[in-house]
């Protein structure tokens, strides 16, 4: 149940970051109220997942699938680029988020 909580969390860490770009800096109040209300969300999942998962192993994957996530989102809504760098870069996340999964005792 801590991992679906914990990549639940991930998933809110993208929507906010998402929202948050839509909200010009916070001066956009339904963008705004969007990303609060996930971030809380967010933290409140992630904190859950950490009464059994390892600090180190909840952080990074809730970290990864924000980084990676907004990465994808970026390039897919946003339009932003998707050069060669990147994309390695993003594999290399997704790369240690599957040996931080791997090596977790959960």
């Amino acid at each position: 149940m801590a991992w679906i909580l914990l990549i639940a969390a991930g998933v809110l860490e993208v929507v906010w970051a998402y929202y948050m770009k839509q909200s010009h800096g916070f001066t956009r109040p339904v963008p705004s109220l969007v990303t609060l209300t996930t971030m809380i969300a967010s933290f409140a999942l992630l904190s859950v997942s950490m009464r059994t998962l390892p600090l180190g192993t909840a952080y990074t994957i809730w970290t990864g699938i924000g980084a990676v996530g907004a990465f994808l989102v970026g390039v897919l809504v946003l339009g932003e680029g998707a050069g060669a760098l990147r994309v390695v870069a993003a594999v290399l996340i997704v790369s240690g988020l599957a040996l931080m999964k791997l090596s977790s005792p959960q």
